[in-house]
């Protein structure tokens, strides 16, 4: 009997990321995996069948950095579509980006994130392994924090 073929179509898979501000700096991870390995991004992940977006987001923040937190409200969502060499789709990620609150926890490295950084506004402008949605969404939160920086 032959076995079914695997079907070569890449389907969008629906993920979160958890925007956290605490004390003046956003919360990022060094990304163990792909998509984005070795870049500094929001901790977050898949969604589970069933799963709430906003539990979703807590949960992966937990699992990635033992950060404890409250998930506010939807910030917004972006895409992250991975091609080959020859401009073929590997991957495409849409991720529900969820602002929360720091309840507790010293964050550290678990799960996909290879290291923790509590980053300032300098350090989000000036880092070059920042992804650039992860970068934007930094941005908004450091600008709702303190609107004067709007002006720089």
């Amino acid at each position: 009997m032959a076995m079914p073929r695997k079907s070569s179509v890449i389907l969008p898979v629906v993920a979160v990321s958890a925007a956290l501000l605490h004390e003046g700096r956003v919360l990022m991870i060094r990304r163990r995996r792909p998509p984005n390995a070795g870049m500094l991004a929001l901790p977050g992940g898949r969604v589970e069948p069933g799963e709430p977006l906003l539990a979703a987001a807590v949960r992966e923040l937990q699992e990635e950095t033992a950060t404890e937190a409250e998930p506010l409200h939807v910030m917004t969502a972006v895409e992250d579509r991975q091609y080959d060499n020859d401009g073929r789709l590997l991957s495409h990620y849409v991720i529900v980006v969820v602002r929360c609150r720091w309840l507790a926890g010293a964050a550290v490295a678990g799960d996909d994130a290879s290291e923790i950084h509590w980053l300032d506004e300098s350090a989000v402008n000036d880092d070059a392994t920042i992804c650039s949605s992860a970068r934007h969404i930094a941005n908004q939160l450091l600008i709702a924090e303190n609107p004067a920086m709007m002006v720089r």
